[in-house]
């Protein structure tokens, strides 16, 4: 069985690839690092992947507001081959800024059809860059094909920019699929469990067929149990909670 082909895009300010990539090799996947203007002069083909990633970072110094540009430029230059490579099956997984390009792109939620930006993720109500471990609790019901036998996860959040913010009429339509909480998985809370003050706690969505999911704080983090802040006390676990992530990625593509 050949092995599920990954592209992770990079752009001016991509801080987050090497992770990523090693998340998703870990996970038995074939990676392949690709510069946008490698897309956008069709030196390499979207078709030729199967999983496409926006890793986290400050792409093109979040000019204008957080992912803005590099959202402008997955639409306008490459707005059919993403939408080509949706149509085929195949899945999206946006991180941190990746959240805020796909948000910006209209690509996320879409409830609409229409690509056109339903909502945004905004300064953190703390008004300054948020860089700590948090909970999240996760929706089993939602269709995400990645969060797929998880329940909860711990893992860092380091953004400036996180806040959910959407009209009131959208939020229950929204596929929620992790949420700020505390230890326990009670999404109720405030800040610091919810760092930006996100609304409803959300940190992460799904579009309604499950295969494109993006989520603000950072799972590449936590794929082993040495990148846990209290590692040494966790003898009996060799994988950190966020690995399942890439792994369900790469099993729902082999089994195709």
């Amino acid at each position: 069985m050949s092995k599920a082909k990954v592209i992770l895009l990079r752009a001016p300010g991509t801080n987050c690839d090497t992770e990523t990539v090693f998340a998703f090799e870990q996970a038995g996947s074939a990676v392949n690092t690709v510069h946008i203007n490698e897309l956008i002069y069709k030196n390499q083909r979207l078709t030729d992947y199967r999983i496409m990633v926006i890793p986290g970072g400050f792409t093109y110094g979040d000019d204008i507001a957080a992912g803005k540009v590099l959202a402008n430029e997955l639409k306008v230059r490459l707005g059919d081959d993403v939408r080509h490579f949706i149509e085929d099956g195949g899945l999206i997984l946006g991180i941190c800024n990746g959240f805020q390009v796909l948000v910006k792109a209209g690509f996320l939620p879409n409830l609409q059809g229409t690509e056109l930006q339903e909502l945004t993720l905004a300064p953190n109500d703390s008004g300054r860059f948020e860089c700590r471990w948090v909970y999240l609790a996760v929706n089993t019901k939602s269709p995400c094909v990645f969060t797929k036998g998880i329940e909860i996860m711990y893992l860092p959040v380091a953004h400036g920019e996180g806040k959910l913010v959407c009209p009131a009429d959208l939020l229950p339509h929204l596929n929620i699929v992790v949420r700020y909480a505390d230890e326990t998985g009670n999404t109720e809370v405030g800040y610091p469990w919810n760092p930006n003050n996100s609304v409803n706690s959300i940190a992460g969505i799904c579009d309604q067929s499950g295969r494109i999911f993006a989520l603000m704080p950072h799972p590449e983090r936590h794929i082993r149990r040495t990148q846990h802040p209290r590692w040494t006390s966790l003898a009996d676990v060799d994988q950190g909670n966020c690995f399942p992530i890439f792994r369900n990625a790469v099993q729902w593509v082999e089994e195709l």
